[in-house]
C-alpha cells in the first residue's frame, strides 16, 4: 500500500512537471496555428469556423494579432474601444495596407459583411513611448496633432456566427476590414470628447444613423491606456499612425454597390463606395 502511494505521488509529480514544461510550448503552438488559420482565411476568402481557434485569453489574442502583422505589413493605425467607465479597453494594430483615404472604392470577395462604423480618429504627431506611465490629457494633446472622421469597415474572417469566443474575435484584428479616413484638421483648441460628438451615416444618400454621444468610451483615459499598452507590448505609437476610437453610430451593414458617406459635426466628412 505504501509503495502504491509513493508511486502515485511520483506519477503526479511527473504529470505536473510535464504540464509546466509543455504549457508555454502549447501556447506557442496555439498562437502559430491560430495565426496561420486566420491568414489562410484572409488570403483565400473562405471563412474559418471560430471553434478551430485555440485562443483563450487576451494575451494569446494579442500575440496572434502581432504575428499576423508580421505577415500583413507595418502598422498604419490602431483601433481601440471601451464599453465605458470601469471597463478595460481592447485594441488591435491595423495594417497600413488597410488604411485608405476618403473616396476609396472597395471591391472583391473579401467585402462580404460590409459593416460600417463611424468613428473619431486621431493622428499621432510624434513618437510616443511612455513605458508604464498613464499619460494625462494634457500630455496626450502633445502626442496627437490632428483629428479626422473615419469609417471602419467591419469584416470578420470567422464563420459559424455568432462567435461565442470573444478572444477569437479579438485575435481576428477585432474584425477589422478597412479604415477609411477623411481630411485631417489640426487638433482643436477645444479638444473633442466622445460624449458630445454628433455623427451621421448615409447610404446612397439616405440617412442610416444619426447619434449624439453614441460612443460610451471616455476618450482621453482610453487613449492613455492605449499608449501605455502599445509601449509595454513593444509597439509604441509612431508619428503618422492613426488611432480610431470606436463606433459613434453602432454597426450598420450596407449592400454591394452602395455609396457610404459619414460626417462628424465640426470635424468633417468621409466617404467610400462598395463595388457591385
Amino acid at each position: 500500500m505504501r509503495c502504491l502511494s509513493v508511486l502515485r505521488r511520483m506519477a503526479t509529480a511527473v504529470l505536473v512537471t510535464v504540464i509546466l514544461m509543455s504549457s508555454p510550448e502549447k501556447i506557442e503552438m496555439n498562437i502559430h496555428a491560430a495565426t496561420q488559420l486566420l491568414l489562410d482565411a484572409r488570403n483565400s476568402g473562405v471563412v474559418l469556423d471560430w471553434r478551430r481557434l485555440a485562443v483563450g485569453d487576451a494575451a494569446t489574442a494579442y500575440a496572434v494579432q502581432d504575428a499576423q502583422l508580421l505577415q500583413l505589413g507595418p502598422v498604419g493605425a490602431w483601433k481601440v474601444g471601451s464599453k465605458g467607465r470601469g471597463f478595460e479597453p481592447a485594441c488591435s494594430p491595423l495594417p497600413l495596407s488597410c488604411v485608405m483615404a476618403s473616396g476609396a472604392r472597395l471591391s472583391g470577395p473579401q467585402w462580404r459583411q460590409r459593416g460600417l462604423e463611424v468613428e473619431l480618429a486621431l493622428r499621432v504627431g510624434r513618437d510616443c513611448d511612455p513605458g508604464n506611465e498613464l499619460l494625462s490629457r494634457e500630455q496626450l494633446l502633445d502626442v496627437f496633432d490632428a483629428v479626422m472622421p473615419a469609417i471602419e469597415v467591419v469584416e470578420t474572417r470567422l464563420g459559424r456566427l455568432p462567435c461565442e469566443n470573444p478572444w477569437a474575435s479579438m485575435a481576428d484584428l477585432q474584425s477589422h476590414g478597412a479604415l477609411v479616413v477623411g481630411e485631417a484638421i489640426p487638433m482643436p483648441a477645444n479638444a473633442p470628447e466622445l460624449d458630445a460628438i454628433v455623427a451621421t451615416l448615409a447610404i446612397d444618400g439616405r440617412e442610416a444613423a444619426r447619434t449624439t454621444g453614441g460612443n460610451p468610451a471616455e476618450l482621453w483615459p482610453t487613449l492613455a491606456w492605449l499608449a501605455r499598452h502599445c509601449a509595454l507590448r513593444g509597439m509604441p505609437l509612431k508619428k503618422g499612425q492613426f488611432v480610431t476610437t470606436g463606433s459613434c453610430t453602432g454597426l450598420v451593414n450596407a449592400r454591394a454597390g452602395t455609396l457610404v458617406e459619414a460626417t462628424l459635426e465640426g470635424i468633417g466628412g468621409v466617404a467610400l463606395r462598395f463595388a457591385d
